[in-house]
């Protein structure tokens, strides 16, 4: 435990060396620098990912997740050239014979008012950046996407991403080449969100107006961030206009939206209150069924935000999310949902030096149950929470040489499920799964530098260090995986350790102006995971932890890459082959009981995996036509002694194929519409081939697991925008959104139900399950 200890803190001490080893005190200084933020003039809001670029010297930096920026430069003479997507770029002068402070504001260009632009980042950055798989939306791309029931979405945006799959019709579950939906971490200004989904997967728990700034990594996840194999997806809240007050909304078919923020003190102390609910339920009593008449059926989520601006090295952001969906019928009902807290601290130590410290809070919970008033009521509900604390530390040592650092700790507790009996006349006892706790820790250090002005490196490691902590029963199983002993931990003991080092580094060759070649490696480790034995995800899934029974996952993934820029930029072109070794593998045995189960780690077996693929992608990013064309050719596989005979199988979310098309027409400056189309493999899945009857029960007999597959999935959906006449003196703007999703009526598979012939009751027949039809909808959109 001790060797542990210092191993991560050794990681920290290194950084820490190489940091004061940059800044002799004996040394009289001759390099200075300059430093600030970069944010929108209209809102105030940080541009993430701005460049800013010494016209002398041929490089740069670009702004962090807070717009901060810093260039250490010799001291002279210089012009820097502050630019970002959209806006309009700025250029100045600087005597640099001293550290000096200047913040920027950019101004947005006249024709991205109102035009879609398809990257979030500098032209060419796709090219110049080290890290790849990371793709990057904005909020006015993600608006323009035709949305199931016009309701925009940032999850359905990224599932049209190469490379990123849909586990079911509608969901808001999304695998990662070849992952499951429990190892892509999601994040919310920071804090974990366990279930991004409303109205079971049909809708995502991200309201695209209080969003900021996205980013989903597909392999080469930044050296701060850990605990799951298959990708980041990092959603970070606006921090409120900081000029003037504004609103934004939209009223939909079936629900509306409204966000409110601006300045408390200007250019000091911001808010933002963001809503949204849906409202089938109002309409639901004039239903002529009377059960459906006394149904509730709906969502709402409220997210907030708070920033200060103590000084000019100090700033205050807090933020909360608090989201829930209600299902109730006159004998049954189910609700679900996520709360996060985050409170950060922002602070610059000097031009070089950047910490953010941040104190996280998450949980989400369900509870499942019947009506109170009969004998035979009862209750079941779940929960899952963190509490954690981090520290981030960047330190631009030079334009071209980049250290972060930092370490992190969380509090994990698990409430596997607590069923019991309700109401005075209920006849049930009270059924409770032991909670689990652990301890979460890592230390990380990362180095970017460039070497000549070609080649680009990114080098790092992340330390883990996992720890199961009582009060706890923990049971050993013997080969049939049947309970042979049990040990008792008191509360607070530590009884199993797991440390992990995680390397990661990646190349980026910039071959000339328009090529580059790009390498990554990364090692990650998973502590948590979920229980489904289900593709399309259940909000009923339970999370629980790496422990004695069960080993983290681990993944490597190689990846490599070509790019290539055309016409100044405007299109980009790019092929990513990546290869990806997984072991400690989670599946379930065949009729696996994993609802309330206290010995649920019986059912888990473990084994390798791999995936591997080439994700093509072709982008327009400017122009009355924009969008992207991408496909997606991929294999993962699983192999797990106890399943399948031994034999290699198929993962669950092995789609051969996959084709996403997303466009976007600007017919007049008025009028715009947009259409995507999708085209992929079906889903793999394990069908009965016969069935035995025991004592009056039917037991069916299946194929080798996922041996069989759905029909392939297609389907178009296209949007018309209507925006109101342009009055720059009138501040109420509106646009009408009219969109159809699923143009041509593909009936997609999305379940097969199999049913015992009336006429021969020896004969089973499969009745497939379609989803959704044609829907029309239509939205109307506000800002003020």
């Amino acid at each position: 435990m001790i060797q542990k200890t210092i191993c991560l803190l050794v990681i920290l001490s290194a950084g820490i060396t190489t940091l004061w080893a940059q800044q002799s005190p004996v040394e009289k200084p001759t390099r200075f620098s300059i430093s600030g933020h970069i944010k929108d003039a209209r809102n105030g809001e940080s541009l993430i990912g701005a460049t800013v670029f010494v016209q002398e010297t041929g490089n740069g930096t670009a702004s962090n997740t807070y717009g901060f920026y810093s260039l250490s430069l010799p001291t002279g003479n210089y012009t820097l050239v502050y630019s970002f997507v959209g806006y309009e770029s700025i250029q100045k002068e600087i005597y640099l014979d001293s550290n000096r402070q200047e913040e920027v504001e950019l101004e947005p260009s006249a024709e991205s008012l109102d035009e879609v632009v398809v990257q979030a980042e500098k032209k060419d950055q796709n090219l110049s950046r080290v890290e790849m798989g990371v793709e990057k939306l904005q909020p006015k791309r993600i608006k323009s996407i035709p949305a199931l029931m016009g309701e925009v979405d940032v999850i359905k945006a990224i599932q049209m991403l190469p490379g990123v799959q849909s586990t079911s019709e509608g969901g808001s579950g999304f695998s990662v080449r070849g992952g499951t939906p429990d190892q892509n971490l999601i994040l919310l200004d920071e804090a974990t969100v366990y279930n991004a989904s409303h109205l079971m997967g049909f809708f995502s728990v991200f309201n695209n107006d209080a969003i900021n700034d996205l980013r989903l990594y597909k392999g080469d996840v930044p050296a701060q961030y850990g605990g799951r194999l298959s990708s980041l997806l990092d959603v970070r809240m606006k921090d409120g206009n900081s000029k003037q007050f504004a609103g934004t909304g939209g009223i939909g078919t079936i629900s509306s939206r409204l966000t409110l923020e601006g300045p408390i003190k200007k250019d000091q102390t911001t808010f933002l209150v963001a809503g949204r609910r849906t409202y089938m339920d109002l309409f639901l009593p004039l239903a002529s069924d009377e059960n459906a008449r006394d149904s509730k059926l709906y969502f709402y989520d409220l997210n907030l935000k708070f920033s200060h601006r103590i000084n000019e090295n100090n700033r205050l952001f807090l933020s909360g999310y608090l989201g829930r969906d209600i299902m109730k019928s006159p004998d049954f009902r189910m609700g679900f949902g996520n709360k996060t807290f985050t409170v950060r601290w922002n602070h610059i130590f000097n031009q070089k030096l950047f910490m953010n410290l941040t104190g996280i809070w998450s949980r989400y919970d369900y509870e499942l149950g019947t009506s109170e008033d009969e004998p035979e009521s009862w209750l079941w509900d779940s929960d899952l929470q963190d509490w954690g604390m981090k520290a981030d530390f960047s330190y631009f040592i030079k334009p071209d040489n980049m250290l972060y650092f930092g370490v992190q700790s969380y509090y994990h507790t698990f409430n596997p499920g607590s069923a019991r009996g309700v109401g005075s006349q209920s006849v049930f006892s009270e059924y409770t799964i032991q909670r689990n706790y652990a301890l979460e820790h890592a230390a990380y250090l990362s180095h970017q530098f460039n070497v000549g002005e070609k080649v680009v490196v990114k080098y790092g490691v992340r330390a883990s260090l996992f720890q199961n902590m009582g009060k706890a029963t923990v049971y050993s199983y013997d080969d049939q995986y049947e309970v042979s002993d049990s040990t008792f931990y008191k509360s607070g003991e530590i009884y199993k350790n797991f440390f992990g080092l995680e390397p990661r580094l990646g190349i980026n060759y910039r071959i000339d102006g328009d090529w580059s070649l790009k390498f990554n490696y990364n090692r990650s480790r998973q502590y948590i995971q979920q229980a489904s034995n289900s593709t399309a995800g259940s909000p009923l899934d339970v999370w629980f932890p790496a422990s004695p029974n069960i080993a983290p996952q681990i993944a490597d993934q190689f990846a490599f890459g070509v790019f290539r820029n055309f016409r100044n930029d405007v299109f980009q072109a790019s092929i990513e082959a990546y290869y990806k070794d997984m072991q400690n593998t989670i599946d379930f045995a065949d009729h696996a009981d994993l609802l309330l189960n206290k010995y649920m780690e019986g059912e888990i077996r473990t084994g390798s995996a791999k995936a591997y693929g080439l994700e093509f992608l072709v982008k327009k990013t400017e122009g009355r036509l924009t969008g992207w064309v991408g496909y997606t050719l991929s294999r993962a596989e699983r192999t797990i002694a106890e399943i399948n005979d031994g034999e290699t199988y198929v993962a669950p979310y092995d789609k051969p194929h996959e084709i996403n098309t997303v466009l976007s027409y600007e017919i007049s400056p008025r009028v715009s519409m947009s259409a995507n189309w999708l085209y992929a493999s079906g889903q793999p899945v394990t069908l009965p081939v016969q069935r035995y009857e025991i004592n009056g029960t039917i037991i069916p007999l299946y194929t080798e697991r996922n041996g069989s597959r759905y029909d392939a999935y297609h389907r178009l959906d296209v949007s018309l925008t209507l925006q109101g006449k342009k009055n720059l003196q009138r501040k109420w703007k509106g646009e009408w959104v009219f969109s159809i999703y699923n143009l041509y009526n593909r009936k997609n598979t999305w379940a097969l139900n199999f049913k015992q012939d009336s006429e021969n009751p020896n004969e089973t027949y499969a009745e497939k399950t379609y989803l959704f039809p044609i829907i029309p909808s239509v939205t109307y959109n506000f800002k003020f």
